[in-house]
């Protein structure tokens, strides 16, 4: 057995490091790397007598991981403004859809409990795929992306009332078959440990211990996480602390799962109680690096689920239902985006981004066969359907960036708010980063124009007074209607680090006496923002981590004035080497991680580097 665990292992893996890195070469994204690894080595582990259902659902753990570090990011107080989205606007979605999918499936003849069973299967999006695609992309914190994590998290909540309506679905001849079959193997197993706790129960009395598990989690999670890790923390063992924070979401999984609630809503709600909490940063460091493998390995168990002999026997049927189920979808979440008035490319972002089945799909068509609610072979296809929308998510995806986001850019000019303003400062951008920055210039009375992509941003901004534009900074169009051609000075404070570089390129080819401050997200991206022209960039987190250093210096014995000349001689040799080691980036057209110019330079300067520091820094901290 060892030996089969072993190859399975290293065969996933080995699968998972081949396409992934050439996926992202092209541009298809690591999900889709996944998918197609999985669908190569299908036949190998079916081969090797691989159960891929099981492993698919031991792999799930991935998603449940994945909602657990969303949940960490995620302030309470931001929770519950968004609540309207996700109950009406999920609560919608997933009630137009299933009643879409109900009534096709009745036209194709399913009775109404089948169909209705069916819709409620295929109501369902995938958490995985759209959440980590969306966060590759730098998508989540559009409106688009926002709608789409409110929906899936509404999805999330809506798998409770599913679970318990399904078996009411039944059909009489299915049960009596069921039965019969279960008649040999019904003494085996009886006298086993039962892990579900509302099995037999009474609604009411299932209602009062669902509800109880949910607030034993917030409880836990609020009182019990910092003293159990003050107490871990206390044996100073790394490894102690990450299996703490495993078991800690291992457990809370495994709490919902018995009490018949979704794990992965479970973890997500249990992260948001833990946001305010000292270990946050901590087990979210911890967690990811299992949430990405787990993620992985789900991926791959997806392509390989794909029954190829099934598919084959029925081609046309399959690929037509995935398609009329995708354009079903899209269109139910179009108009939704609509009515909740998400603009251009946003809308079928949402539209599109959503339009697939979801991994949950795989876990109700198995409990619907176990309940005798719908007929084994018809199950088979939606497996089938299941699985072959989750694999064209990520080429709607494509779709999205190369055709539809744009023309939206280029359209968008009737969506964007007239600006009135012609400051000589504009800012694009009005984040965490460019909110700061607008509020130290205002506070000195200088004019500003403010330009950001995000409605919700700006209509809270707007609630408390503050002047601000809706648009996309990077359009041209909108750029001269904010007065770029007698603007000083230009912040680029947006959070997309390509079109942050494109927008600087832009500006100094067209505009190259506005003044450019830009945001630099990190070492690379302050590359690519020097060789595209700018040469005032500012990194999102340098000065933080330079203030850091200084108290470090004080906290050690250090007096204020000493430790301010050590990180100001640290600051002065670090601008230094920055201009330098981008100099030596910029003459090489190679990607970051093949830039051999940037390396070989490196390697050649960087003793001499550390030497001269050092000997700078040792001046500066015994100065005669």
């Amino acid at each position: 057995m060892t030996a089969e665990f072993m190859f399975i292992t290293f065969t996933l893996f080995l699968a998972g490091m081949i396409a992934v890195p050439l996926a992202s070469r092209f541009g298809l994204g690591s999900v889709l790397g996944y998918l197609i690894a999985g669908i190569v080595i299908g036949p190998v582990l079916h081969w090797a007598g691989v159960d891929v259902v099981a492993l698919q659902h031991f792999t799930e753990f991935g998603v449940v991981m994945m909602l657990f570090v969303i949940g960490l990011e995620m302030q309470p107080k931001v929770l519950w403004a968004m609540r309207a989205r996700i109950f009406l606007l999920g609560g919608l979605q997933v009630g137009a859809t299933a009643a879409g999918v109900m009534a096709v499936a009745m036209i194709f003849g399913q009775p109404w409990t089948v169909a209705l069973a069916i819709g409620l299967i295929f109501a369902l999006s995938s958490t995985a795929i759209v959440t980590q695609t969306m966060n590759e992309k730098g998508l989540m914190r559009s409106d688009g992306g926002q709608a789409s994590f409110s929906v899936l998290l509404f999805q999330d909540i809506a798998v409770i009332p599913m679970l318990a309506l399904i078996p009411l679905l039944a059909l009489p001849e299915l049960s009596e078959a069921l039965s019969h079959g279960d008649t040999h193997g019904s003494d085996h197993g009886e006298a086993g440990l039962s892990l579900n706790l509302v099995e037999g129960l009474p609604g009411w009395q299932t209602a009062l211990l669902t509800l109880a598990a949910v607030g034993l989690v917030i409880l836990a999670g609020r009182y019990l996480t910092g003293p159990v890790f003050r107490y871990i923390a206390a044996a100073r063992l790394r490894e102690l602390f990450v299996s703490t924070a495993l078991m800690m979401v291992v457990g809370i999984a495994l709490l919902m799962t018995m009490v018949g609630l979704s794990p992965a809503l479970g973890t997500f709600l249990a992260g948001v109680v833990m946001a305010n909490s000292e270990y946050r940063h901590e087990l979210e460091s911890d967690i990811a690096p299992f949430k990405g493998i787990f993620l992985g390995v789900f991926f791959i168990t997806v392509g390989a689920s794909v029954d190829f002999a099934l598919l084959g026997d029925n081609l046309l049927t399959v690929f037509g239902l995935t398609i009329g189920l995708i354009v079903l979808k899209a269109a139910v979440l179009y108009v939704l985006g609509h009515i909740f008035k998400l603009g251009g490319g946003d809308k079928w972002l949402f539209a599109l981004g959503l339009a697939q089945a979801g991994e949950f799909g795989f876990v109700l068509v198995s409990f619907t066969v176990a309940n005798a609610v719908i007929p084994g072979p018809v199950a088979d296809l939606l497996l089938l359907i299941v699985a072959l929308s989750m694999l064209l998510t990520p080429a709607l995806f494509i779709c999205y960036d190369k055709l539809i986001a744009p023309r939206y850019s280029r359209q968008q000019a009737k969506d964007a708010d007239e600006i009135t303003s012609h400051a000589k400062i504009i800012i694009a951008g009005h984040g965490r980063f460019g909110g700061i920055v607008n509020r130290a210039l205002q506070a000195a009375d200088y004019e500003t124009t403010v330009i950001d992509y995000s409605s919700e941003q700006l209509a809270m901004l707007r609630r408390f007074g503050l002047s601000a534009y809706f648009g996309d900074a990077t359009r041209p169009d909108l750029l001269h209607a904010a007065g770029i051609n007698e603007a000083k000075v230009l912040v680029i404070a947006i959070d997309n680090k390509d079109a942050a570089t494109e927008l600087t390129r832009y500006i100094r080819k067209h505009h190259p006496s506005v003044h450019i401050v830009a945001r630099a997200i990190d070492r690379w991206h302050v590359y690519d923002l020097w060789a595209a022209g700018c040469r005032d960039i500012i990194r999102e987190t340098y000065d933080s981590s330079i203030r850091a250093a200084r108290s470090t210096f004080e906290a050690i014995g250090h007096q204020r004035q000493q430790a301010e000349q050590m990180i100001s001689v640290f600051e002065e040799f670090d601008r230094k080497t920055m201009v330098e080691t981008a100099q030596a980036f910029i003459e090489s057209e190679d990607p970051h991680s093949e830039n051999s110019t940037y390396s070989t330079f490196i390697r050649e300067h960087m003793e001499m580097w550390e030497e001269e520091l050092k000997s700078k820094m040792r001046e500066a901290r015994n100065p005669t």
